[in-house]
């Protein structure tokens, strides 16, 4: 008997020159539709919608295969598809894991499929009707108290509270799995937070592209028709109304499944919003925005319940908003789905649902569960105790943090003793514990692919199906309607597992379901938008999301600013200047205020070699000194918070500088090299991604308010970086050298322009004219200080031609004068008045910087933009 974890394959050929694999005795075997046999002569080809796949694939050799899988890879690391096990802020991002092939399911069994899945919502969510209303099942003794009192997901705050329609589930996720007999069954039921819905539309879409033809000719279901009814019903029944404010509320950048959060809202058009974001006023819902408060009428909410109301849940609840619950009550936002739903996702509950149906529906399942033991129940506990070893055991309250957890253990993968030991705590704790039958997942087919020894063959692994029902409006006699995804996520088993987890390395794949019938088309694109439509639908800019653009923009300014310093530094040290004095130590003042060194550290002056090495050395650090790598970081974390704004071409740019910065310094640093040549090669390429990201911020981005937020703070950094730079080239001297004065040129990246005007000259006039007046040059301080005024007065909604107060604390340029700057007395080289306005541009980059988080971010000042009113 082959083993549950090692797949049989067969190797003689295919009609389509591809050996099959054959699933594991004892499993189904999703290519041929029947239970699998260990006889490969039994047994050979595909049957019936795979045989139609594989002949409609084109992919005629393992060659084509193995060249899809890595064409489907590619798509998404291009996309940026991740999903982090242990998501930190320092852990790297895992991409998200698909498999070439779908999980196809034909149109009999998806319609058994679905009809039992709208069964059982109609059940679920008269169980939650019924918990937080007359609670008529716990007097009957259908539902035993300690599943629902005793579960840390009952809200008590919520009992009594009838959701805004009278609908208490939109979002709800089923787990299946095809037993031995081809029979479809239960497993278990996510309601808080489920998620997949996003990671299941770029499945389909990067799948249906390896196999444009199969897609076509074996007529899968479509899904963008379930959305739309998503959207459609939570618009029709929250307090909004049509034009109801829908926002996604998500626990942030940190999350395992950000990336789904940010892929939904930018698909489903919502406003991806944090905690933070919302604010409860008059048990009224509003999104902190910079033109004030805006109502949000519903929520889709990916926080779990617990933490979403820190006065009445959990205080510790950083994720929350302080009087969400309230609000609820008093039917002024719907949320879906209503809190209160976590109980219903514990295994225990599948083996009371059969009695439940038939009081409050009238009718047996038709989908059933597993067996399902809860040992809360002395019976059910001395029924399953001597038969663990052909179960699986379950904690009953997965998740509490009252309760004890632990993982699912499948009892024959346990010895006797482990076995005893389990029995024991099962006695102890008796309630804490869940029994249900084991059932050998169905096996589909995955492509391994190949490596230059060894062509890429199928394998079998062991498949989960989760299936999504969302919300479809309110039927005629007022009762809701659900609608179920046509397709949902299947999750693939790794190779020495039999249970299908992301956490424990497995893979997802694509659920083909079929129809006999017509195709839905229906899209998400509105057809008949009239003005008014568009002008509501404009985005929204939240006060976090415009702080974080406002960040991303200084970051991306200081990242290019240390690399241009770090250059230049570099160069200047192993070039022909490298005894000035002056130059090494106006670069030593550089790149100690930007923090390029550590303080401590000998100059250059002192210790040239040591001071480079120092520099190089700190590169890619992302603590102590904040050089390259730390900008680089601190850029990607600020652009991953507003990642649903960034284009993906620009987030790539984003992540590929910091990690290539990353790999290299860490590779250099581990072999003890500290190759200056080496570095300036690093810091090229760094520069030439800097590039990309600036023009992708430039080009690419809509000019609401967040972008200029995020130019301002470009034009902050800017305008502090280059007056500070040219205040101490002056008060060293640096300017007077040859080295000095190309260095200083070159750090304003003007050399270019420099040349073209002036030629050799080294006349200082002329530097002063070019970096300090000229309006045409965008390093010039001149020029980022009309911009700065402007881009504050547009911010403020400033009539055309007119600047606001904040503009005003920023020097006017046209006040400005080449003879004033340049007069000197004596042998002075550094002009009274050109100190004079470096010092004030430094002051009012920091000042700007202090008003536009009082106004825009923290709302403290007495501004127009105040929260607190």
């Amino acid at each position: 008997m082959t083993d549950a974890n090692s797949p049989a394959t067969d190797r003689r050929e295919s009609g389509v020159g591809v050996p099959y694999c054959l699933a594991t005795e004892g499993h189904f075997d999703e290519l041929r539709g029947q239970p699998a046999t260990n006889s490969i002569a039994a047994c050979i080809d595909p049957t019936g919608d795979w045989a139609e796949f594989l002949s409609q694939s084109e992919a005629r050799t393992p060659a084509d295969l193995d060249q899809r899988a890595a064409s489907l890879q590619r798509q998404i690391r291009d996309n940026g598809v991740t999903y982090n096990v242990y998501a930190d802020e320092k852990g790297p991002q895992r991409p998200w894991s698909l498999d070439l092939f779908p999980l196809i399911i034909d149109a009999r069994s998806w319609a058994h499929i679905e009809g039992g899945i709208q069964q059982r919502m109609r059940l679920l969510d008269a169980v939650m009707a019924d918990v937080y209303g007359p609670q008529t099942f716990l007097a009957e003794g259908l539902l035993p108290p300690a599943l629902v009192h005793g579960h840390p997901g009952y809200l008590r705050p919520m009992h009594g509270v009838k959701p805004v329609g009278g609908v208490h589930l939109h979002v709800a996720a089923f787990d299946l799995a095809r037993g031995p007999d081809g029979n479809w069954w239960v497993v278990g039921q996510r309601c808080q937070a489920p998620s997949g819905l996003g990671y299941l539309l770029e499945n389909r879409l990067a799948v249906s592209r390896q196999f444009p033809q199969a897609f076509q000719s074996l007529k899968v279901q479509r899904l963008a028709g379930t959305y739309r009814a998503l959207m459609d019903s939570l618009r029709a029944i929250s307090p909004g109304g049509a034009n109801a404010n829908i926002a996604l509320l998500t626990p942030g950048p940190y999350n395992e499944t950000y990336f789904e959060h940010a892929y939904l809202a930018r698909y489903l058009g919502l406003s991806l919003v944090e905690g933070s974001d919302l604010v409860v006023r008059d048990a009224h819902l509003y999104l902190k925005t910079l033109r004030g408060l805006v109502p949000v009428h519903g929520l889709l909410k990916r926080v779990d319940d617990q933490y979403l109301d820190p006065l009445e849940l959990r205080s510790d609840s950083t994720l929350g908003v302080p009087g969400l619950l309230q609000a609820i009550r008093a039917g002024n936002v719907l949320v879906a789905n209503a809190p209160g739903s976590a109980f219903l996702e514990s295994s225990a509950l599948l083996g009371f649902l059969p009695a439940l149906a038939r009081r409050a529906l009238g009718e047996e399942l038709t989908l059933p569960a597993l067996p399902t033991w809860w040992c809360g129940e002395r019976t059910a506990m001395e029924e399953v105790l001597p038969h663990l070893a052909e179960h699986t055991i379950k904690p009953t309250y997965p998740g509490s943090s009252i309760h004890e957890g632990f993982e699912t253990t499948v009892g024959h993968t346990q010895s006797q003793t482990a076995l005893d030991a389990w029995a024991g705590r099962i006695v102890r704790q008796s309630e804490e514990h869940t029994v249900q039958a084991y059932l050998p997942l169905s096996q589909m087919p995955t492509w391994q692919a190949g490596t230059p020894d060894q062509p890429g063959h199928m394998v079998a692994r062991s498949v989960l199906l989760r299936v999504f029902a969302v919300s479809d409006g309110l039927q005629s006699d007022g009762r809701p309607r659900w609608r179920i995804l046509p397709g949902g996520l299947a999750r693939v088993a790794g190779a020495s597992a039999d249970i299908a987890s992301m956490q424990r390395g497995g893979s997802s794949a694509d659920v083909w379901a079929l129809t006999e019938g017509e195709v839905d088309t229906t899209t998400l694109l509105h057809s008949h938008l009239t003005p008014a439509d568009v002008t509501q639908r404009k985005r929204l800019v939240t006060s976090r999301a415009a702080e974080n653009l406002y960040w991303l923009g200084r970051y991306t300014e200081r990242a290019e600013n240390s690399i241009r310093l770090a250059r230049l530094t570099l160069e200047a040290l192993g070039g022909e200047d490298q005894t000035s004095a002056p130059l090494l130590q106006w670069l030593t003042k550089m790149a100690i205020a930007n923090t390029l060194v550590l303080p401590g550290v000998p100059t250059a002056v002192q210790a040239r070699r040591v001071f480079e090495r120092s520099l190089i050395a700190s590169l890619g650090s992302t603590d102590g000194a904040t050089s390259v790598g730390y900008n680089l970081r601190a850029l990607k974390m600020a652009g991953a918070s507003v990642r649903e704004r960034l284009s993906q071409e620009h987030w790539n740019v984003i992540l590929r500088a910091e990690v290539e910065l990353s790999a290299s310094c860490a590779s250099d640093l581990a072999s003890g090299d500290y190759s200056a040549a080496d570095a300036l090669r690093v810091l090229k390429s760094a520069s030439d991604h800097l590039a990309a990201i600036t023009g992708a911020q430039t080009d690419r981005m809509t000019r609401d308010d967040g972008w200029r937020l995020l130019s301002i703070g470009r034009h902050v950094e800017r305008l502090n970086f280059l007056a500070a730079s040219l205040h101490r080239g002056f008060e060293s001297r640096a300017v007077e050298s040859e080295g000095g004065f190309e260095a200083m040129l070159a750090l304003f990246d003007s050399t270019i322009t420099f040349r073209a005007h002036y030629q050799q000259s080294r006349d200082i006039v002329a530097l002063i004219d070019l970096l300090v007046l000229d309006r045409d040059n965008p390093r010039s301080l001149a020029w980022v200080a009309h911009t700065l005024r402007g881009r504050l007065a547009k911010l403020s909604g400033s009539p055309p031609g007119e600047l606001c107060t904040l503009s005003h604390k920023v020097p006017d340029p046209d006040t400005w004068d080449l003879q004033t700057l340049c007069a000197c007395e004596g042998d002075a080289v550094f002009p009274p008045a050109l100190q004079v306005l470096l010092d004030g541009l430094m002051e009012a980059a920091y000042l700007v910087s202090d008003e536009i988080s009082i106004t825009y971010f923290t709302h403290s000042g007495d501004t127009n933009h105040s929260l607190g009113t």
